[in-house]
């Protein structure tokens, strides 16, 4: 008597799967437990496995095609047996009883329990029909075994080499449990105006403007090397976001179609470079300018960044401070994040995002040494900025930080 396959319900939010692949063809002989096709869910692509063994007689489903679940989309029997009635007669409406989360075989015995499915054994693990069968006779879990055929999979000499564990004691103790007092909470703060104000920004940032984004590694040893030598003979402490800014300053000097703006129905390309730094308080991110910084020195970055930096924690800031950048840098390597990706601030068409400095080995000379190394990321405006000339910016930019002298010069 001819079996009817059906798209089993893989999910609990599936509703239809595609047939990604067939492993078996028409005609083909079916074992139980071999792979009949691969399907796609909405969640992943499983295996469908046979629990029927004859000849597969029927294919109802093509590869790359989507059947709904319980829709017919095969046929296993005796070689030429004929399936005419019975394929009229299960395309008339899905058994309801096959919606569920495997194909159940559906002809058993009186008396025969239900075999039940278990959901920690995905079949996207790999592992052999006979070990499939094996293990789920044994009650072991695929996700638990560890693979010794090709590339990982599990087969038969793996279950057989599992040696039966103690069953154990199912004895609850008699335990007393204290009761557990707890109290939900929450508080509800209105939205400040500045943070209104800046999630209206990033939102029209994010989804206005086509952003696109290079990486770059950059070796910081010389930097971590010339930082306190300047410091001896600075009056003001130079950080490393300082030096970071006055690098940044420098290569959109060399490179000036970084430094433009889309303005619609024109394209503004800045003579001046006002850098902005971000800087996160308590109520979100400002983003005071820094201008002609390309002119400024060290000490004079250093001490201007500081004194923006107080003025924004306690609400000094000026519109014009905050006004007029045509270029952003945001750092959170102090904070310790390696690096990410920051959105565009208009009308500024580039921001780049700074990671930490960490130590790292690396390659001199043929030899593996300690050595540090930071991460920076620019994210630009796709209208007005094209990828080389971001990733030129971006050369320039790891040339004066891996050779500080270069900046003595500019």
């Amino acid at each position: 008597m001819a079996e009817v396959i059906r798209m089993p319900k893989m999910s609990d939010t599936m509703e239809e799967g595609i047939i990604a692949t067939w492993l078996k063809q028409q005609g083909d002989t079916v074992k139980i437990g071999d792979i009949l096709a691969e399907v796609e869910t909405d969640k992943a692509t499983m295996e469908l496995e046979a629990y029927e063994e004859g000849t597969l007689l029927y294919i109802g489903v093509e590869a790359k095609a989507a059947a709904p679940i319980n829709s017919v989309i095969a046929i296993i029997g005796a070689p030429g047996e004929d399936i005419t009635a019975l394929l009229q007669e299960a395309n008339k409406a899905p058994k309801p009883e096959e919606d569920s989360l495997a194909k159940l075989p559906s002809s058993m015995p009186a008396g025969a329990s239900v075999p039940t499915l278990e959901l920690a054994q995905p079949p996207s693990i790999l592992a052999s029909p006979l070990a499939r069968r094996m293990a789920q006779e044994k009650g072991y879990k695929l996700a638990d075994i560890q693979g010794t055929g090709e590339g990982g999979r599990i087969v038969k000499r793996d279950i057989e080499d599992i040696l039966p564990s103690p069953q154990p004691d199912n004895t609850l103790p008699d335990i007393d449990l204290p009761p557990i007092v707890g109290e939900e909470a929450y508080e509800d703060v209105p939205v400040s105006k500045m943070r209104s104000i800046i999630a209206k920004r990033l939102v029209e940032s994010k989804f206005s403007i086509p952003h696109f984004y290079l990486t770059i590694d950059v070796d910081m040893d010389q930097i971590m090397t010339t930082r306190p030598i300047i410091n001896e003979y600075s009056l003001v402490k130079v950080s490393l976001n300082e030096i970071i800014i006055k690098a940044t300053a420098i290569a959109i000097r060399q490179h000036p179609a970084i430094n433009v703006a889309w303005l619609q129905e024109k394209i503004r390309y800045n003579k001046h470079i006002h850098v902005g730094v971000a800087v996160a308080i308590s109520e979100g991110l400002v983003v005071p300018v820094l201008r002609f910084a390309d002119n400024k020195s060290l000490a004079y970055i250093a001490t201007e960044v500081k004194t923006l930096i107080q003025k924004a924690h306690n609400k000094q800031l000026t519109p014009k401070e905050l006004e007029g950048s045509t270029f952003t840098i945001s750092n959170l390597g102090m904070l310790g994040i390696d690096s990410f990706t920051a959105i565009v601030n208009p009308p500024a068409a580039c921001i780049l995002a700074i990671g930490k400095v960490k130590q790292v080995p690396v390659v001199k000379d043929g030899f593996v040494a300690p050595g540090y190394a930071m991460k920076a990321t620019l994210s630009c405006d796709h209208r007005v900025v094209d990828g080389a000339v971001g990733a030129s910016f971006l050369k320039t930019f790891k040339q004066l930080l891996e050779d500080p002298r270069r900046m003595l010069v500019h």
